[in-house]
C-alpha cells in the first residue's frame, strides 16, 4: 500500500471491504469464479517467486528454513483467498489451490515487466504521470465494469467504477514531492493551490467521462444521484490535496489519516474539513512559496 500511495489507515480500513465486494461479485457473476479466484490467488501468491528475493533468502537461511519460510509466506499471501473458499464451502477447491501455492515455491520466476506506459498527462502534474503508470490497469477494470453496469441494468456498479477511478486519484496525492519542486512554482500559496486542485479535478473528470457518459445515457433518471456521487469524489479529491500540503514538507501525519477516515463515514463533515486544510496549507506553503 506504501508503493501504491495509499495512507495506511486508509488502506487497512477499505482494503478489506473492495476485497469482499470484489469476491462477491465475482462468484456471483459467473459459475467458473472458482477458476478464475483461484488465477488471481496464484497470480498474487507468484510475486514472491522474484529471483532476486529468493537468492537472497538462500544466503541467509539453510535449505530447511529457507524452505518452511516460503511456504508460510506464500500461504499467508493466498490466506484472504483461502478465508473466502472456505466461507463459500469451497473445501476441496481450497485444498488444490493451497497445493499449488506450497508448490510454486519450488520455482523462482521474475514477475516485473519493465516497460514505459505512456501518459496523457504531460510532464507538469507528476503526480497524475507517475500515478498513472503505477495504476494504469485499474482503468480497464473500471471501463469493463461499467460496460457491466449497463448491459445488465445495474446502476450501482456504474457508480462504483467511478468511484474506483476517484480512489485511485486519491491515492496519487498521498506521497510528498521534494520541497524543491513546490519552492520552484512562481505562484501565490493560494494560486498553487487552485492550480494543483484544477489539474487533479480536470484529469480526473477526463478519466471519468467514458464512465459518466455511459450511465447518463444508460440511467438517466438516476443523473442527479451520479452528479452528488461525482461532486463527492470532487470533494475528496481537493481535501486529500490540501491535506497533503497542510503538514509540507512533512508527511500527512495519524491526525490527519484519521480525519480523513471519519469523513469517509460521514461525508458532510467535508464542509469543516476543507476548509480546515486549507487554512493550514496556506500558511505552510506561505514559508515556501514567499522564500
Amino acid at each position: 500500500m506504501i508503493d501504491f500511495g495509499i495512507p495506511l489507515l486508509i488502506g487497512y480500513t477499505l482494503l478489506p471491504f473492495v476485497f469482499i465486494l470484489l469476491s462477491n461479485y465475482l462468484f456471483e457473476k459467473t459459475e467458473f469464479a472458482n477458476y478464475v479466484y483461484g488465477l488471481f490467488a496464484l497470480s498474487f501468491v507468484s510475486k514472491l517467486s522474484e529471483p532476486k528475493r529468493n537468492d537472497f533468502l538462500k544466503s541467509i537461511f539453510n535449505k530447511g528454513k529457507y524452505t518452511k519460510l516460503r511456504v508460510i509466506e506464500n500461504l499467508t499471501y493466498c490466506l484472504p483467498f483461502t478465508l473466502f473458499l472456505i466461507y463459500k464451502n469451497l473445501f476441496v477447491f481450497t485444498i488444490i489451490l493451497n497445493l499449488f501455492v506450497i508448490l510454486i515455491t519450488i520455482f523462482n520466476f521474475s514477475t516485473n515487466l519493465n516497460v514505459t506506459i505512456p501518459t496523457p498527462f504531460g510532464k507538469k502534474p507528476f503526480e497524475f504521470s507517475v500515478g498513472f503508470r503505477k495504476t494504469f490497469y485499474v482503468f480497464p477494470i473500471a471501463y469493463f465494469l461499467t460496460y457491466i453496469s449497463v448491459s445488465v441494468g445495474n446502476f450501482n456498479i456504474g457508480v462504483f467504477s467511478m468511484l474506483l477511478i476517484g480512489f485511485t486519484c486519491f491515492s496519487y496525492y498521498s506521497k510528498i514531492e521534494n520541497e524543491y519542486f513546490v519552492w520552484n512554482f512562481k505562484l501565490s500559496a493560494k494560486e498553487f493551490l487552485i492550480e494543483k486542485t484544477k489539474t487533479c479535478l480536470i484529469f480526473f473528470t477526463l478519466l471519468s467521462l467514458p464512465i459518466i457518459i455511459a450511465l447518463s445515457i444508460s440511467f438517466f433518471k438516476e443523473i442527479d444521484i451520479l452528479i452528488v456521487f461525482l461532486l463527492l469524489c470532487y470533494a475528496y479529491l481537493t481535501t486529500i490535496i490540501f491535506a497533503k500540503y497542510s503538514s509540507f514538507p512533512n508527511e500527512m501525519n495519524m491526525s490527519q489519516g484519521i480525519l480523513i477516515a471519519i469523513s469517509f463515514m460521514f461525508p458532510p463533515i467535508l464542509l469543516i474539513f476543507i476548509p480546515l486544510f486549507y487554512s493550514k496549507s496556506i500558511t505552510k506553503l506561505n514559508t515556501i512559496l514567499n522564500d
